[in-house]
Order: structure tokens, then sequence, then C-alpha cells
């Protein structure tokens, strides 16, 4: 028996601009917002959406994330038939080759694909952090006649050539896509999220491929060839919460913005559409007397002694006695000794700071920036990281990086 629709989720991105946090681990796999991976919201989203098959397509750096994902027990999609399995590439008959680019990825999955017949297929970004029902974007692609959907949101006319534009007409019938354009005739920014009709994608995949020319692209390629050949193509309109956490300073703000559920959109304590993580299996947080914790997360295993102002800690993070942690990203297993004061940055997964170190810095009118602490650094004593330093190597007692 078919499936209704199926998710293919492409998670083999490398996030150069998050060079730092992503030297050992693919874009989707950065911890965010205290307890979660980036991954975690398109499978939550595809569980919540009723969605119980999902292909999750890996190439860089897979080792973490292919362990996150295991059996997919944590999102209920450890199914007998369906659940989610992760595709890296592999040896074929006709050869083997690494993902060429988004279209080729998921025709290198073709046969994974046909194996559960789905009448629909949509195509997810797992680098983005999004909560969204994909059984509503469903009802409106069929209540369109669709064979291509998008998800779009308005973006500000000013940003607007940073994004692939679909220009519709009056019914969200897309009539012209524009690829980051110097002068955009629309704001309808693309989330790179797709609903395909699976006959038309396949089609269009196999045609791709033996176009010698092409760039195996959905916005270069497949889009353009179905707006040739005149598709039943449509632009569905998202209006919660969606951010690209491409790059650092983005990463950064999506954090904060879970500190402000009631203004920002995001809201992870929301019963009704729960984000699933994998259990960190640590006891709970301990704050000692004396310290002081401001609107802030604090998750398992964390041990507060210092000071704690509006910052997200991920487990197993210690903070010691006069430390000070503000406005910062501070990911599982660091260690932040006496002294030290962390602002206004990220610092990556088994990190420590040495006593009286200072990292980052609050933003002023002549200086601002997110300061980057790469995994697994050590930073000395008394060192200095100034703002929009990105640390790869451990720094020595004293010394000054900015």
């Amino acid at each position: 028996m078919g499936k209704e629709m199926i998710a293919m989720l492409l998670a083999g991105g490398q996030g150069s601009r998050l060079y730092a946090l992503t030297q050992k681990l693919a874009k989707p796999a950065v911890p965010f917002g205290g307890k979660y991976r980036i991954i975690d919201f398109p499978l939550s989203n595809c569980v919540n959406s009723g969605i119980d098959t999902v292909g999750v397509l890996t190439q860089y750096q897979p080792l973490v994330l292919n362990e996150y994902i295991g059996n997919g027990q944590p999102w209920d999609l450890d199914r007998l038939y369906g659940g989610v399995h992760v595709l890296p590439p592999y040896q074929q008959v006709s050869g083997s080759d690494w993902y060429k680019g988004t279209a080729n990825a998921i025709y290198q999955n073709i046969n994974f694909i046909e194996r559960y017949d789905p009448e629909y297929v949509i195509i997810l970004s797992g680098d983005q952090i999004c909560k969204q029902d994909y059984s509503d974007f469903l009802r409106f692609h069929k209540e369109k006649g669709a064979e291509f959907s998008v998800a779009v949101m308005e973006v500000p006319w000013e940003e607007a050539s940073r994004f692939g534009l679909m220009v519709t007409d009056e019914n969200d019938k897309i009539t012209e896509f524009q690829e980051k354009p110097k002068d955009p005739k629309s704001n309808l920014a693309s989330m790179g999220i797709y609903i395909f009709n699976w006959d038309i994608l396949k089609k269009y995949l196999i045609e791709d491929e033996d176009d010698p020319e092409s760039e195996n692209d959905f916005g270069n390629n497949i889009i353009p060839n179905l707006l040739r050949d005149g598709r039943e193509m449509y632009a569905y309109h998202f209006n919660g919460y969606w951010k690209d956490v491409g790059t650092i300073s983005s990463l950064w703000e999506a954090n904060m913005e879970v500190l402000d559920p009631e203004h920002s959109g995001i809201n992870l304590f929301d019963d009704d559409w729960k984000i699933y993580s994998r259990n960190s299996g640590m006891t709970g947080h301990r704050i000692k007397a004396g310290a002081v914790v401001e609107n802030s997360m604090i998750t398992d295993g964390c041990r507060i002694a210092g000071e704690v102002k509006h910052s997200i800690l991920f487990a197993g993070v210690k903070v010691e006695e006069g430390a000070v942690v503000e406005d910062a990203v501070v990911m599982g297993g660091t260690i932040i000794k006496a002294g030290a004061v962390v602002k206004h940055c990220i610092v990556a997964e088994n990190v420590v700071i040495g006593e009286n170190a200072q990292v980052g810095a609050m933003p002023t009118e002549e200086e601002s920036g997110v300061a980057t602490i790469g995994a697994g650094i050590y930073i000395g004593d008394n060192v200095k990281i100034g703002p929009n330093a990105m640390i790869n190597e451990n720094v020595k007692d004293g010394e000054e990086q900015w």
C-alpha cells in the first residue's frame, strides 16, 4: 500500500559560514535552543503533520548526525514500514558519486521513494528553524490542483535580493522565479520547502540528470524547467516562525528569540506542537546558593554557582563562582571557570574557559558582533577574546585575540 506523502530531508550541508561550529559536524546537527539540534525541527514537524516516512540525505561530516538520528525513536519514527532512514551517497551499478546538488541528491534516491509509491513528495531543508504544519501545505497543494508548490514568506523589500523569489498572480499561481535578483519583482521568498506530485518530480529529475549542463539544483534548474513547460505551480504563504540559521549572527539571534516566546513567534513550550529531541540522560540542573539566574534556559546536568542572564545553557554546562554569562549560547559540557566573563557569544560543546578570561563583549556604537568558540577548545586564564572573533585553536594564558 502506497503512502500519500513522504518527506525527503536535505541534511548534507557543510554550513561554511558557521565554520567554528561545523568543522566536525553537519549544519543540521548544530545544537540549538538548549536541548535540541537543528534537525529536530523538520523531523518533529513531519511527525506532528502525520508524515511517518522520512529520508534524511546526509553527506558532509555525517557521523554525529547519524548517531543522533539512530532508529528515529525520539520522534516516533522507528516504524516497520516507513520511519526515518539515513541516506548517504552509495555505490550503484552505474558507479558512485557524491551528491552533486539538491536535485541530484533526490535523483540518487529514486529507488527509496519508489519503495513507498507516494502520491506526493515534500522536500525539506535540514538547516532551518521552523514550526510548520505540512498537512496544511498539502491541503493547499491539492485544492489548487498543483503539480508543484513552494512555501514562501514575505520578506522586507530591502532584503528581497538575498532570496529566491516567486512572482505570482492573484490566485497564488507562480508566473516567474527570480534567483537572488538585483531588481526584485516580488518579496515572496522561497523557504526551500517544496511539495511535488511524485510522477512530475520523477520525470524532471531524470531529465535534469540527462542534461550535462545542469547544476542539478532545484532553484537553478528544476523550478525554471517547470516554469518553461507551463506546469501548475503555486506559492503557499506561510506566516509562522521561520529562520535560516546559516550565519553566526542569525543562529545567535534565533537562540535569543527562544527566550522571548511571547514576542518572537518561536515557542518551544507549546504542548500542541512539540519539538522532540534525544534525551541527554543527565540529572536535573543545580543552582547553588548565591548564584543568579535571570531569563535563561538551563538544561539537564548544569551546575550554576555564578551569574547567568539572558542566556541558553545546554546539558552539563558548569558556571563557577564569580563567573558571568550574559546574552550567550553555551553548548553542552562546557566549563566556565571562576571569574570568567562570557558575553554576546556562542560557545560550542566541551570548551573550557579559564579563570578571569573575557570572551566577547556587549555591542557598542563602535564595535559589535558575536564571538564564536569552536568545540573542544581550551581558553586559558586571563585571556581576552574580542567581539566577532572566531576561535578554532586553543588560546594560551594571557593571550588576546580580536
